[in-house]
């Protein structure tokens, strides 16, 4: 079997549980930490794949560094899960949210300016409570709910003032009315392989496991996974969490993660996701 790499700048429960799953499945997976390595642009493609492998896994936590490694793995050859176009896709909220509308899917109404003056009339144009994500960015940081004018003005004012050009790129989303949690599903290939309902912590709206949400399992119905596979789809497939909320006018896809943390949905739901995960980069081995 050829060796499959796997690429990652932290070594966390999920990594483990991979390294676990290649283990027991006889798999040689090559670990390669992000962080202490080089690799040179001008050398053979075919000493890169000798050095990481014909398939790299890439997990790296940081998107930037990810995106980067991922480029220069794929022109030499090498197959990534999840490859570029996926990566830079899901990794910026509104080039997800261009590629779900364009193929048709629901998604909550987004709206985009670019300047304070902008920003105001966006939001006059959404109507209040909105929602102010940044583009890019994991774990529910800097979302914001702006529930007034004033919030707005101290929201983006703040904003303004920081050396960050991609705070001054404003995301705004209608605010869903829906229950207190979100739906989290996991596609590996053309399946949905789990998915469970994540609930906000007390005093908190936003439902993401890394600020204390809490998750159990969900059914996989008909209409959603039709809708979640149409969503992975549309932004190139691969290993995707597709993530939905349940709106009065039915599940809508509000973001689509790339580099997959699955400890919450793993337990809440027990399917064993790391060894679907090293079965399917086997299976692109084959093919």
């Amino acid at each position: 079997m050829s060796k499959i790499g796997l690429m990652f700048d932290r070594i966390r429960w999920d990594e483990k549980s991979l390294i676990r799953a290649a283990t027991k499945a006889g798999v040689d997976l090559n670990l390669v930490d992000s962080k202490t390595i080089y690799i040179d642009t001008s050398v053979n493609p075919e000493k890169i794949i000798a050095e990481y492998g014909e398939i790299v896994i890439q997990r790296c936590v940081s998107y930037f560094r990810g995106l980067h490694g991922t480029a220069i793995l794929e022109n030499s050859g090498i197959h990534v899960i999840n490859n570029f176009n996926v990566s830079l896709t899901c990794g910026n909220k509104l080039y997800t949210t261009l590629a779900l509308t364009k193929a048709g899917i629901p998604t909550p109404k987004t709206l985009v300016a670019f300047t304070e003056e902008g920003v105001y009339k966006a939001l006059e144009k959404l109507g209040y409570p909105a929602v102010l994500k940044p583009v890019i960015g994991s774990w529910g940081r800097l979302i914001a709910l702006v529930r007034d004018k004033d919030s707005a003005q101290a929201i983006v004012e703040s904003r303004e003032q920081m050396s960050n050009a991609l705070l001054q790129i404003y995301y705004l989303q209608e605010y869903v009315k829906r229950p207190p949690r979100d739906i989290r599903t996991l596609v590996i290939g053309d399946e949905v392989v789990a998915a469970s309902y994540r609930y906000s912590p007390e005093d908190e709206w936003r439902t993401n496991v890394a600020r204390g949400g809490t998750s159990e399992p969900c059914p996989i119905t008909n209409e959603l996974e039709n809708i979640v596979l149409k969503a992975a789809k549309a932004v190139g497939g691969g290993i995707l969490a597709v993530d939905c909320m349940e709106s009065p006018d039915g599940i809508m896809v509000h973001e689509i993660n790339s580099t997959v943390e699955f400890r919450g949905l793993y337990s809440a739901t027990k399917v064993d996701i790391p060894s679907k995960m090293i079965d399917y980069a086997v299976g692109v081995v084959k093919k």
